[in-house]
């Protein structure tokens, strides 16, 4: 008999987001160098993260970070700048991210083809299950709170930045859509723009068969190393479950699965869907209506267009204005392209530049 389940419905959000062969390294499109573009100084730098303190997944406090420094900032000793946060998506963290993005080399195209010039910031969200959904949990750490705080305060305490939410940008893709979406709604006295790519996960799933053996498979995972040897979707469902359906009193992962011994888990399940941004969205629109702009993009051949049209729909709907385009391309063949010919463009345009 097969058991019933959001799970694996879950399961395919991801598989469809992301094809198998390119989990390790997606193949982009990368735009050709801009003749006379200028170099950025690339900082690799360590972010604590006082949010993620006590994680029950022990995962690392002090996170890696990049960071982008445009042309004139070495020069310009007086002149402050505004900031972009930009979200990896699941499976990578921020190195991997500024390869398919292709940074700093759009960064520099971008700021040649006109953009003005602004900081760039990558922080790593990488896990235990490979990806912390941006969300709040005692089992990975509140990395909500570590985007919106404690990566906000260092740069403006550490680069010269214009410290104000007009002057910062909010983006990501995929899960980092995802969590650009959900920060977006719930801090919007911090960042001032937002860009959603391509993002992940909004929806509460429908009900679907699941599969026994990969429930079995999931249920005998017990350390780290166990998560690592498993599929992208199943790691995915760890991800997800760690971060939506956490249980301090459930090692030694400290996490709750929608299916257990067979049966589906119903008060799981509705954790899950609580932690969807198109079913929690009406209650952070006074949020949304601050922001100066929100731009949201898909690719007319990525499956999660459904839903990222649902999102722009909703917007519309309350009367937030909001660009959406849906562009000719799959979930990542046109990343790199979209940073630096929209996404930069689109925040050199709507970020506040002085002070």
């Amino acid at each position: 008999m097969k058991t019933i389940s959001m799970f694996w419905a879950i399961t395919l959000a991801f598989s469809v987001a992301v094809p198998p062969l390119l989990f390790a390294q997606v193949q982009t499109e990368v735009p050709p160098p801009v003749a006379g573009a200028k170099p950025v100084t690339v900082e690799h730098i360590k972010i604590h993260g006082a949010a993620l303190e006590g994680n029950l997944e022990h995962d690392a406090v002090d996170r890696d970070v990049l960071v982008f420094l445009p042309p004139s900032y070495s020069r310009e000793r007086s002149h402050r700048y505004p900031v972009v946060y930009a979200l990896h998506g699941y499976s990578i963290g921020a190195e991997q991210w500024s390869h398919e993005i292709h940074v700093p080399q759009t960064i520099e195209g971008a700021f040649a083809l006109g953009a003005k010039e602004m900081i760039v910031v990558l922080p790593d969200s990488k896990t235990m299950h490979n990806g912390s959904m941006y969300s709040s949990s005692v089992t990975t750490g509140n990395f909500e709170q570590f985007i919106a705080h404690d990566v906000v305060a260092y740069i403006d305490a550490h680069y010269r930045t214009i410290a104000d939410r007009k002057s910062r940008g909010l983006v990501g893709h995929s899960m980092g859509g995802y969590g650009a979406t959900r920060i977006g709604m719930k801090h919007a006295d911090v960042f001032g723009s937002l860009y959603i790519m391509s993002p992940c996960c909004l929806s509460p799933r429908p009900a679907a068969s699941a599969n026994p053996e990969n429930e079995k498979t999931l249920e005998a995972v017990k350390t780290a190393a166990d998560s690592a040897k498993l599929p992208f979707m199943l790691r995915a469902q760890l991800a997800s479950a760690a971060a939506w359906s956490p249980d301090p009193k459930n090692p030694p992962l400290y996490l709750d699965l929608p299916v257990k011994n067979g049966v589906p888990q119903p008060e799981v399940i509705a954790k899950w869907t609580a932690n969807s941004p198109l079913a929690f969205i009406d209650q952070y629109i006074d949020g949304l209506r601050q922001y100066r702009a929100i731009a949201i993009d898909v690719g007319d051949k990525d499956r999660l267009r459904v839903d990222t049209a649902k999102l722009h729909d909703v917007l519309d709907k309350y009367g937030i204005a909001n660009g959406f385009e849906v562009y000719p391309g799959t979930h990542t063949s046109r990343v790199a392209d979209r940073f630096q010919n929209h996404v930069m463009k689109f925040f050199s345009e709507t970020l506040t530049f002085t002070r």
